[in-house]
């Protein structure tokens, strides 16, 4: 098992515990909501859609990681394409940065 199918495994964990959120709109709220404890944004998302993440996070103080595809986050976490996700839970967001900062490296 590869380093990005143990992220996205952790994903899928993520979604069946009920600890993710998808989607524009449900990803925003809950970073401003200071509920989110991890964005996840699609490697393959406009450089627009990254930059906006990007800034929200920071201000917000949310970690962020610019990772897979719009097709596996989707895959993953139960939906479509999506270009972000958001995870709620401080144990899963905690090892999904571990490994994507391993695997980076």
């Amino acid at each position: 098992m590869t380093q990005e199918d143990k992220i996205l495994s952790m994903i899928g964990l993520a979604t069946r515990a009920g600890q993710l959120v998808s989607g524009e709109f449900s990803v925003e709220n809950k970073v401003k909501s200071g509920l989110g404890k991890l964005v996840i944004v699609a490697e393959d998302a406009s450089e627009n859609t990254k930059k906006s993440y990007t800034d929200m996070c920071s201000f917000y103080q949310t970690p962020i990681r610019i990772f897979g595809t719009k097709e596996k986050l989707g895959q993953w976490s139960g939906k479509a394409y999506r270009a972000s996700i958001c995870i709620l839970d401080e144990g899963f967001a905690k090892s999904v940065i571990k490994r994507i900062d391993a695997a980076v490296k």
